[in-house]
């Protein structure tokens, strides 16, 4: 690997105990110890790339789910462990058919249904989408490293360290243009530190009930991630604010699923139920492959879209619902303006 600080190319035996041989300065992450093989060259080239060059900040979900990108691509249940058992079985199989030992031979009948089983698994996608760290530990196991090493996170990357998620107070939020229903407290937090609900005047809840609660006859925007429980929430939503016009923000599944570089995941904890599928299967309008894609547990994240392109989305359809709540804004965009001005000031040429 590349040392961060030195850059010079450092052999296995020259960085022992994270530390370059060369300039004695530690670094964060060795591709040899850490799950998602990362290095601190490559945290902070994704970084860079992730805020826009430094323009806009993320949260340490997004970081996670960029970091882990390549490895959810492939499996690696059971790697080398088929290969071995075959061979392992193939040589005990010689040894047993020269010494004429049968207990030899049925220990290498057992290697192969081993082997066989392993590869049989693999075929089937055992393992395949579940990441080697999952969301929960990634402050644990790669982020604190490097906080010990270099006293902040990342560039760009927020300390939600103690945060609640920046969700709005649904009580003091009167006078609202709209609501944003978000379950996910980590694209809450980072839709809050650009400022995009307070631009817009969007108070943000995580749920129906609390969408409920906020004195606002405006449109409820719900953004989620493309998966069952994203599906269903929509539905929800629909379901227990009737009469509220409900603008579904979250990234269509379909569409989703037909980027070539988008990489979902699985999450073996967050399988929908039956009786959830039994909801999404009974309009008719997935196919029956993508209910069996759902009902495996496979997800789009929102923390997986890119940053700049969520913000750009969401400000959109956010930018749209404010403007048709606001009376001159409204006016301004029948006129075909494109922004409308700020309140009148001085005339910066001198004059009424």
């Amino acid at each position: 690997m590349i040392c961060p600080h030195c850059e010079r190319n450092l052999l296995r035996k020259e960085r022992t105990g994270n530390r370059c041989t060369h300039c004695r300065r530690s670094y964060a992450l060795d591709p040899k110890t850490n799950p998602l093989r990362l290095n601190d060259l490559r945290v902070r080239r994704i970084a860079t790339v992730l805020t826009d060059g430094g323009r806009i900040a993320i949260v340490p979900d997004q970081l996670w789910y960029a970091l882990s990108r390549k490895r959810l691509r492939d499996t690696e249940f059971g790697q080398g462990c088929a290969g071995a058992a075959f061979v392992v079985a193939g040589f005990v199989t010689v040894i047993a058919l020269f010494a004429e030992v049968p207990v030899l031979l049925i220990g290498s009948a057992a290697l192969l249904l081993i082997g066989l089983g392993i590869s049989a698994a693999r075929a089937m996608g055992a393992g395949r989408g579940i990441p080697p760290v999952v969301r929960e530990s990634f402050p644990t196991q790669i982020l604190s490293p490097w906080r010990s090493v270099y006293g902040v996170l990342p560039p760009g990357v927020l300390d939600l360290a103690g945060s609640t998620g920046g969700a709005a107070d649904p009580a003091g939020a009167a006078g609202t243009t709209g609501v944003l229903i978000c379950p996910d407290r980590a694209v809450v937090a980072f839709l809050v530190a650009d400022g995009l609900p307070a631009r817009h005047g969007l108070a943000v809840v995580r749920s129906a009930v609390e969408a409920a609660a906020v004195p606002s006859k405006w449109p409820v925007l719900v953004l989620h991630d493309s998966d069952a429980e994203g599906e269903l929430l929509v539905r929800g939503v629909r379901a227990a604010l009737p009469g509220r016009t409900v603008i579904d923000v979250g990234p269509p599944l379909r569409t989703v699923r037909a980027l070539p570089q988008a990489v979902p995941y699985r999450d073996p904890r967050r399988k929908p139920s039956p009786a959830d599928m039994r909801l999404l299967a009974a309009p008719g309008t997935y196919t029956p492959e993508e209910l069996k894609w759902l009902g495996q547990g496979w997800r789009f994240p929102l923390v997986g879209l890119p940053p700049a392109r969520l913000l750009a989305v969401v400000d959109r359809v956010a930018g749209q619902v404010s403007r048709r709540a606001d009376p001159d804004r409204r006016r301004a965009a029948d006129l075909g303006f494109l922004t409308w001005p700020e309140p009148a000031g001085p005339d910066p040429a001198g004059g009424p």
